[in-house]
């Protein structure tokens, strides 16, 4: 069993720290408060490697499996939990759709171009009145011909706005609910098909998030990804893989919320001496780096079981449960170790704090996570 990971990984962390300390801190927080998808530092991510992490060589990916993929989510989300999550979802949402349950074909057409970020993908399965219960799903492909029309809505789409390739979840079957549902391919400006931005979130501020509109919407059947009415379980499989990647954006919160909570300590003085050097304050410190560990731990161990074509899924749940939980309690007391400045924008903890909360809400609540976890502890 080894806990070290491979000098190529440790070169790519290396890489991607550097990158996020030269382009993405700086400017980190301005992007936050102006809600402002930082396109000219996704642009440079696709020649990074960053935009096909888990594509083929040969389609023009970096090839990084599960493992490392988390090792880069975690690094950029030190810096800037957006910039981490439209990685992720790029990556894992989108892209992993067709990439997995694409033909050859569809494959050849639509990855190159996304895995060197040429093009972003977005992935539609929320809907407003469908988001843990998938089966509430009302979007609807019907046949007409040779193809489909699509009619409906989804919402809380990541790069909805941004996005230029677009795997869509529809009911094909209304009558066998979340067994009649089926994967398509929208691309941005197909007749009918509308993105509409949100704005005003709690956090992830400068990724974008938008709503989909589909009326009339015709597709041709070279767009369906995957068979008829098995979109349901390719999307279990889709939001198994995306957990480990949400819970290395969680590991890469709370590790950011310790560095700047330890920094802060070590200066601030009260009583006559460094606030770290306070008992109360140490052992916050010393909780929240327990953690952040563990967390890190159990996110790792669940893209190995991965990367090696083992069951996964329950540890993958675990991971991004405990590690989105531990991300909230990290940056609370990130925030409780600056005092009042950590309740100020002059500080980044306040917004790695707002930042977490959606780890405990994407990819599956915690409760989800929880039902998961439980069905398997119970079988």
């Amino acid at each position: 069993m080894d806990f070290e990971l491979g000098d190529d990984l440790r070169e790519i962390q290396r890489t991607v720290r550097a990158f996020c300390e030269a382009e993405v801190k700086p400017h980190a927080r301005r992007w936050d408060d102006e809600e402002r998808f930082p396109w000219e530092v996704v642009r440079q991510l696709g020649p990074l490697g960053l935009m096909g992490m888990s594509v083929p060589e040969e389609l023009g990916g970096s090839a990084l499996g599960a493992l490392g993929a988390a090792v880069v989510i975690e690094e950029l989300a030190r810096f800037d939990g957006s910039l981490a999550l439209t990685v992720a979802s790029h990556n894992g949402l989108g892209t992993g759709h067709i990439l997995r349950f694409g033909t050859d074909e569809q494959r050849r057409r639509w990855i190159p171009p996304l895995a060197r970020g040429e093009k972003l993908a977005a992935w539609g399965l929320t809907e407003p009145g469908s988001g843990s219960d998938a089966a509430a799903m009302r979007t609807t492909a019907v046949r007409r011909g040779d193809g489909w029309v699509l009619n409906g809505a989804k919402t809380f789409i990541t790069q909805g706005t941004v996005g230029d390739t677009f795997l869509v979840l529809a009911l094909t079957d209304p009558s066998a609910k979340q067994k009649g549902i089926t994967a398509f391919v929208l691309e941005k400006g197909m007749k009918g098909f509308t993105q509409v931005p949100i704005h005003g979130k709690l956090g992830m501020r400068s990724s974008d998030t938008a709503e989909l509109h589909m009326e009339d919407v015709e597709v041709p059947n070279a767009h369906r990804i995957g068979e008829v009415n098995a979109g349901f379980l390719d999307t279990l499989r889709i939001l198994d893989r995306g957990r480990i990647t949400i819970g290395a954006l969680a590991v890469g919160l709370g590790r950011g919320a310790l560095e700047e909570a330890r920094a802060y300590a070590k200066e601030r003085r009260a009583f006559g001496k460094p606030i770290a050097e306070h008992q109360a304050i140490a052992f916050m410190l010393a909780d929240v780096a327990t953690e952040v560990e563990a967390a890190r731990l159990l996110v790792r161990r669940a893209g190995a079981l991965c990367d090696a074509g083992a069951p996964f899924g329950t540890e993958a749940a675990m991971a991004k449960l405990y590690a989105s939980e531990a991300a909230m309690r990290a940056t609370s007391k990130a925030i409780q170790i600056h005092g009042g400045y950590g309740y100020t924008k002059d500080f980044p903890v306040e917004r790695y704090y707002r930042d977490a909360k959606l780890c405990e809400i994407g990819e599956g609540t915690s409760e989800v996570q929880r039902i998961v976890i439980s069905r398997d502890v119970l079988r």
